[in-house]
């Protein structure tokens, strides 16, 4: 079954289906998925092309993102168990 990548991890092109089903119908999974872009994108522009923007607040916003991303995964396991 092919791969796709989310956040530097792989998921089953099925686990991607469901991605997308939660991204349009699960609104807590929609909210965190939204900040979690979010917070990607400021970070990318804080620590600039070189990565030398990387400070204090740069790993606070990552540490942040990180957490996001294991409440996405949560969702998406429970979901799983329930198919």
């Amino acid at each position: 079954m092919p791969l796709n990548n989310f956040a530097g991890g792989y998921m089953l092109l099925s686990d991607q289906e469901l991605f997308s089903h939660l991204k349009r119908f699960h609104p807590r999974f929609q909210s965190l998925f939204e900040k979690h872009h979010q917070l990607d994108k400021q970070i990318t522009e804080l620590e600039g092309p070189n990565g030398a923007g990387y400070n204090d607040k740069v790993i606070k916003l990552k540490k942040e993102k990180l957490h996001l991303k294991d409440e996405i995964q949560r969702i998406i396991h429970q979901q799983i168990r329930l198919k």
